[in-house]
């Protein structure tokens, strides 16, 4: 009896000023019928928190994970497609009221890495990626972004009836880019956001929302900007082919070795000194340099992979040129040649409209109790980017490091230390459904 008096009361508080074309913004006693709902469902959303980061799944690979987040959208009644994109999850709660599409999104997918954190549920698991058996760990939040998703869905499911429209809940996997290669005609396959677009994913959606979490802001503050938030991520493959020889006798051979190593320094240049940073910051990174079996043999080629990261699509346009330019023409100077490859990764941007950025702040600032605050832009990528390339979208990170942990020294995201506060969880779930009726609220 205590249950269902409690779901008419948030009912009839979702309800409140809710009237005619819904034309009001959420006010303080929709936000509190919401927050009641999140918190009703936040020990639930630490144990799938736990379960899911103890049983990491890579890009492409989240099958168990999307199993769990299925199950549970099935049980709140909602519509729900498996198989989108991959292994993404749609989950439709289809309101009591007429009104517009919103999408709330999460990623699903952890890192090949190494967890160091201690924790009590710490992962163990290992994977196959690129043809080696590496480790597993969800050192980058997913984990918890599905499961603060799936707390929004389950407190939305409750107060359906007044809904005054529907709330899509998409469940992306491969967010960290899908190891995948060109075919023979030289496409590459679709993954991540990119290939739930692709797959239909926002029909009717007129705006969408998301959120990364953090250990290096606040606990419960906000970061956002609007325009350009998070750069775009070109992966860079470069084959340095030289002659093999004896290392005794280098002149002998072609040394990629050699070759390779000035192409890395070569490359500095045209960030340093090519490119106009005035305008925006621009990265080249190169993270992997292989080739070579033995301390006195000169190879036969160097493989480089690395990455650039932009905020300018003329500017990266311009960048993607002079990295092949340059490599090739370095690796030429030595006798040696380079060939020069772009992607699988091909993030975009994250840039937040202005209008929606303008329009959301208000009910953001409302859930976080106006722990809000602008923040510089984050040269790190996320592929949200290719879904705000078709309807508009607001991405913003939610802090939460480690209790007792200084947000400046906590170990950051990609770190096999990385890790968050749980207590920050309802936080993210009731922002995110906060968003989102707020916005089929508003005319």
């Amino acid at each position: 009896m205590r249950n269902s008096l409690t779901a008419l009361s948030l009912a009839a508080g979702l309800a409140a000023g809710v009237s005619g074309a819904h034309a009001q913004a959420l006010d303080a006693t929709g936000l509190q019928a919401i927050d009641a709902a999140v918190s009703a469902v936040a020990p639930k959303m630490v144990q799938w928190r736990r379960d899911i980061h103890a049983h990491p799944e890579l890009s492409g690979q989240e099958v168990r994970t999307a199993q769990l987040v299925a199950e549970h959208l099935r049980r709140l009644g909602m519509e729900v497609q498996t198989g989108v994109g991959g292994t993404g999850v749609v989950g439709t709660l289809r309101g009591g009221l007429p009104g517009k599409v919103v999408a709330l999104r999460a990623d699903m997918d952890a890192l090949p890495m190494p967890e160091k954190t201690g924790l009590p549920f710490a992962s163990k698991a290992k994977a196959s990626y690129l043809g080696k058996e590496v480790p597993v760990a969800h050192s980058c939040g997913h984990d918890a972004h599905v499961a603060m998703l799936m707390g929004a869905a389950e407190a939305l499911a409750g107060l359906r009836a007044q809904l005054p429209g529907t709330v899509k809940f998409i469940f992306q996997p491969a967010e960290e880019g899908a190891p995948v290669e060109a075919d023979e005609h030289g496409k590459v396959p679709s993954f991540g956001a990119k290939a739930m677009v692709e797959a239909g994913v926002l029909k009717d959606v007129q705006a969408l929302y998301g959120l990364h979490i953090t250990a290096n802001l606040p606990s419960g503050m906000v970061g956002y900007r609007s325009g350009p938030l998070m750069a775009g991520s070109d992966s860079i493959t470069i084959h340095v082919e030289g002659k093999g020889g004896h290392g005794s006798s280098p002149w002998s051979a072609i040394d990629p070795v050699v070759a390779a190593s000035q192409v890395v320094l070569g490359l500095q240049t045209v960030v340093s000194r090519q490119l106009n940073i005035s305008k925006e910051p621009a990265v080249i990174t190169i993270g992997s340099i292989q080739g070579g079996t033995r301390y006195n043999i000169i190879p036969d080629n160097v493989e480089l992979l690395g990455t650039l990261r932009t905020f300018d699509e003329d500017m990266r346009q311009d960048a993607l040129k002079r990295i092949a330019t340059t490599a090739e023409s370095i690796a030429a100077s030595s006798g040696a040649k380079a060939k020069v490859r772009f992607g699988p990764v091909a993030y975009p941007v994250t840039t937040n409209p202005a209008a929606l950025t303008e329009a959301s702040l208000p009910a953001l600032k409302l859930a976080m109790g106006g722990k809000a605050m602008v923040i510089p832009k984050v040269s790190g990528s996320e592929d949200f980017s290719e879904f705000q390339k078709v309807v508009p979208g607001f991405f913003y990170f939610l802090g939460a490091p480690p209790k007792g942990v200084d947000f400046n020294k906590a170990p950051p995201n990609h770190s096999p230390l990385f890790d968050i506060d749980e207590d920050q969880l309802p936080t993210g779930a009731r922002s995110l459904a906060a968003l989102a009726v707020d916005f089929l609220r508003r005319q």
